[in-house]
């Protein structure tokens, strides 16, 4: 009896060290972000990204240019047509991306931004690769409607909180990156 309970301790014990190992896997987050082509679509402000599962566990990316903009030096990101490209990784979420929080910080001869859509690309390794496709048509701009300068998509199929993408006091954070 003591050798079935030892087998079943040794068991668990790997089950909960591979569950583990799992949680801190390294994920691939490649964003595409398509800007509009509006009369003045385009900005020279510093954008950045939450993305979050539908248990809320997130993913904060303060400037995604910095973050991992995989134009080229010189490439002038968020104007008028553009599709940009950014990859870069953070710890896996748990579930796949579902939620977006976009945000400017307004700043930059051009503060203001017209996004077409963005697209989400999760790689993980051993795993098949997830996307999630945010339609936006919106602007990011203080002096254009709705004169916000962030915005939320919830593809979730449960309702994320609204406190999604609104620091880290009321939802799990996992990942706070530049």
């Amino acid at each position: 009896m003591a050798r079935i309970d030892s087998l079943l301790l040794s068991l668990l014990l790997i089950a909960t060290v591979s569950v583990a190992a799992l949680a801190e896997q390294e994920c691939v987050y490649t964003f595409k972000i398509k800007t509009g082509t509006k009369d003045d679509s385009g900005t020279d402000s510093i954008i950045g990204a939450s993305i979050s599962d539908k248990t809320g566990q997130h993913i904060d990316i303060g400037d995604l240019e910095r973050w991992g903009g995989v134009m080229g030096r010189g490439h002038d990101y968020y104007e008028n047509g553009n599709l940009d490209i950014f990859s870069g990784t953070a710890r896996c979420l748990p579930s796949p991306v579902c939620f977006l929080n976009l945000n400017s910080d307004g700043s930059g001869d051009k503060p203001g931004w017209y996004v077409q859509y963005v697209e989400v690309k999760t790689t993980r390794a051993g795993a098949e690769t997830k996307r999630q496709y945010f339609d936006v048509e919106q602007w990011l701009a203080v002096d254009e409607p709705p004169h916000e300068l962030s915005l939320e998509r919830n593809n979730c199929p449960q309702v994320v909180s609204a406190s999604v993408g609104v620091g880290c006091e009321n939802r799990k954070c996992i990942s706070s990156i530049v």
